[in-house]
């Protein structure tokens, strides 16, 4: 039993390292490779080692270069919003109705304070001037007494009544006088509480700040709007840019003002983009600067799509060969080299793509001579 499990176990190892093996794609001929006539193939190249350089690709979103979050200044319940994302709005434009019934309330409260206000200043305004005539009267009555005294024709007990009916009228007609600013006071600060309402009441109307395109909404009828809490994104700006992550090891290849390729996955698009920012800052997690490229007005490019920067880091040698010459056969790939008068296939095995060549890891040396339809 022991030397049976000992067998399958070498068996399996074997068949491992064949396997193995048979995976690594040697230089030369394929032995069940099938010929061709020199006649037969139009394009005729000769494989040589040419210098390319190795990117490295920085993971990023594609985000607005301008945008504006549209916030509540009032916790009020939303009636209507007026667009949706992909919506295009301009400046002023009204974009949500919120309700408005307790601002209006306010206001009416405001304006009725001030009214009172008013009614207080022009009740002070008449205790004035009573007071004042009251004032003149005592005053005339004190004077004619006191000419009087002096000719000896009133007592002195009445010039001191005359004299007391004189000095409280004063009193009364300061006092009166007093109470002028207070009420003013209160119309200002009645005026103010109105100016407060009016501007709450504003911000249940809810405009667009420029003019761009809705990005995203965050809010629907019904829902409850309070300061801080985001309800639209807009796009202010058609530009767009790709805010990747660099690792801090080659964050010094990437200069600011610089151009670097840009590729777009969804689109397979490779845009120029010029590097704007520089977040001077690593993020301790994953050891990555922050780094924003503007793009070009390119279509079918949208925020939120993922994006690579390309950021050069080391040239080396490789073998490049024609995208078309390279025939697939289910996961096979192979080429037509010459061999004296005849093209033998050979399998290849190929790596990156470079425009309309392609890297070749395997299957060639170089200077062989190879062709394509």
């Amino acid at each position: 039993m022991k030397k049976s499990i000992l067998f399958l176990l070498l068996l399996s190892i074997l068949l491992i390292f064949f396997a193995c093996e048979n995976d690594k794609i040697k230089p030369g001929f394929s032995k069940t490779g099938t010929a061709k006539k020199i006649s037969d193939l139009i394009n005729i190249i000769k494989v040589e080692s040419q210098e390319i350089i190795q990117m490295y690709e920085a993971v990023g979103t594609i985000r607005p270069l301008t945008e504006s979050v549209i916030e509540s200044q009032v916790s009020a319940q939303v009636i209507t919003v007026s667009c949706v994302p992909g919506t295009t709005v301009t400046k002023g434009q009204l974009l949500i109705v919120l309700d408005a019934r307790r601002l209006t309330a306010q206001l009416k409260q405001a304006k009725e304070g001030l009214a009172v206000a008013k009614n207080h200043l022009t009740q002070t305004y008449k205790s004035m001037d009573e007071a004042k005539a009251g004032l003149d009267q005592a005053k005339a009555a004190y004077n004619r007494t006191k000419k009087l005294f002096e000719s000896d024709i009133v007592p002195s007990q009445k010039l001191e009544i005359d004299k007391a009916g004189f000095l409280q009228a004063k009193a009364r007609y300061e006092k009166s006088q007093e109470a002028e600013p207070s009420s003013k006071a209160s119309i200002r600060q009645a005026q103010e509480i109105i100016k407060e309402a009016q501007i709450a009441l504003g911000y249940s109307r809810i405009t667009s700040p420029a003019t761009g395109v809705v990005a995203q909404r965050m809010i629907d009828p019904g829902d409850l709007a309070a300061p801080g809490k985001p309800l639209l994104i807009i796009q202010t700006s058609g530009a767009l840019r790709l805010e990747g992550n660099v690792r801090e090891g080659l964050i010094n290849r990437v200069i600011l003002g610089n151009e670097y390729q840009v590729k777009i996955e969804t689109t397979g698009k490779t845009v120029p983009a010029r590097i704007d920012e520089i977040v001077p800052y690593a993020d301790p997690t994953t050891r990555t600067f922050l780094v924003k490229a503007s793009l070009p007005d390119t279509p079918g490019i949208y925020p939120g799509m993922f994006g690579r920067l390309l950021i050069p880091v080391e040239k080396e040698k490789t073998l490049l060969i024609p995208l078309k010459a390279v025939i697939r056969v289910g996961q096979l790939e192979l080429v037509y080299v010459k061999n004296d008068d005849t093209w033998q296939s050979v399998y290849i095995k190929t790596g990156k793509r470079f425009g309309e060549k392609i890297e070749v890891l395997a299957g060639l040396s170089g200077n062989e001579t190879i062709g394509y339809k």
